[in-house]
């Protein structure tokens, strides 16, 4: 069967709204237009009672009460409203916080600027597949910890934390519990009581859903998770997330979280047997490609592999029929090296030279089949021009190279 071209497997940065998604959402930009804040007619009605439908959806997924579901308009506002709303409201309990060198963005740069404002921050090193143990967590908690913030699957390797184990440490230790759960949600079981969750990020576009819209999950009960806000104007929200609310986008959350709930566990099998196939197909024809992060303990659709004496820029203009990632959609404009990467021991040439695989839903076999072929062409081709190689096939030995260290 002949693949369409361009092919898309950047399902990490984004993925494409399903059908079945966008269907739901299209009323409720023309005929039920309403305001869910509208309380005194029919159109604002519908519009409440849609907004509350997808709470539930939503909430069935990861075993939350619908109303601790809060929406916001995606993770990065979630994580924010998480980690500056906790520290702001328990700053009397104490003033220190952990979470790891490996997060997002969106997590360590609201940390920063806690630190900045004289909170005190534990930056915990993962081992060298990017985990983060529950015991460095236990180790680190002090009298003073307020919030400890680990994301549940990393957004570049796709390896996947101890949350369950954090969780109960956490719980044990009275501190709360958030976790970006950005790439998790949607691919993976998630049940934030069993996790021992307190607080949760997710976002739509992640999850086959639209751009522009995401949810924070708040704890009611045992214990009650209040949060300051970080915008006011209204109170809507239980008075944590002032604002308008996007109900096309909320539908199509809810309707995304539905699908997911209902298909997760099929889609996981089959993409993780597209990832094998990918992987082993590529590093069984490339002698020097690596996987990073960990082999197994990982998501089911996302492969991250270097390719050592390979410049990753040639490597991906050589692709460029394929809708390929050398890092985070929120830092590959940069020409920094993928920080991830780096905590992990890489150089920076190995590190420049990774690609991120982000196989989804709509992506088939032939479309792997393809993008293997493509990878072997491009990356043997490379290696033939590499210097470095050529010294490597002539048996120099480069342990001194920065380039070789991985």
């Amino acid at each position: 069967m002949a693949v369409e071209i361009p092919i898309y497997m950047d399902n990490n940065a984004t993925t494409r709204v399903d059908p079945r998604v966008l269907e739901q959402m299209l009323p409720y930009f023309t005929e039920k237009f309403g305001n869910a804040a509208s309380r005194n007619h029919s159109f604002g009605w519908e519009a409440e009672g849609a907004v509350n439908n997808a709470r539930r959806q939503f909430g069935a997924l990861i075993g939350a009460d619908p109303k601790e579901i809060l929406w916001t308009g995606g993770a990065t506002e979630s994580n924010n409203l998480a980690i500056k709303g906790a520290a702001h409201m328990y700053a009397e309990k104490g003033r220190h916080i952990i979470t790891s060198t490996m997060e997002h963005k969106a997590v360590i740069d609201p940390c920063k600027r806690l630190a900045k404002l004289g909170y005190d921050v534990t930056w915990l090193e993962p081992d060298g597949y990017g985990i983060v143990y529950a015991q460095q967590i236990a180790e680190a908690i002090r009298d003073d910890t307020i919030l400890v913030t680990i994301m549940w699957a990393n957004n570049e390797i796709g390896t996947i934390n101890e949350v369950p184990e954090i969780g109960k440490v956490c719980r044990e230790k009275g501190v709360i519990f958030h976790t970006d759960a950005t790439q998790y949600v949607g691919k993976m079981p998630a049940d934030v009581n069993e996790a021992g969750i307190d607080l949760l990020s997710a976002s739509a576009h992640k999850m086959y859903g639209p751009k522009g819209v995401g949810v924070l999950y708040v704890r009611r009960r045992r214990p009650r998770v209040r949060l300051e806000p970080i915008m006011e104007g209204g109170g809507h929200e239980r008075g944590m997330r002032s604002g308008t609310l996007n109900v096309p986008g909320i539908v199509g959350m809810g309707a995304a979280a539905e699908i997911c709930n209902n298909e997760m566990a099929n889609e996981a099998i089959r993409l993780a047997g597209l990832s094998h196939k990918l992987v082993n197909g590529i590093t069984g024809q490339v002698e020097t490609a690596v996987l990073n992060g960990h082999p197994t303990r990982r998501l089911p659709h996302t492969a991250n592999l270097s390719f050592p004496y390979v410049e990753g820029e040639s490597l991906l203009m050589a692709l460029k029929d394929i809708a390929l990632s050398s890092g985070s959609a929120c830092t590959s404009a940069s020409l920094e090296p993928s920080y991830i990467l780096k905590a992990l021991g890489a150089s920076d040439e190995l590190a420049h030279s990774s690609i991120r695989f982000g196989l989804g839903r709509f992506n088939t076999e032939e479309e792997v089949d393809y993008v293997v072929d493509k990878v072997i062409h491009a990356a043997q081709h490379l290696l033939m021009m590499s210097p470095l190689y050529d010294m490597v096939l002539e048996g120099v030995d480069l342990s001194k190279v920065e380039w070789a260290a991985h």
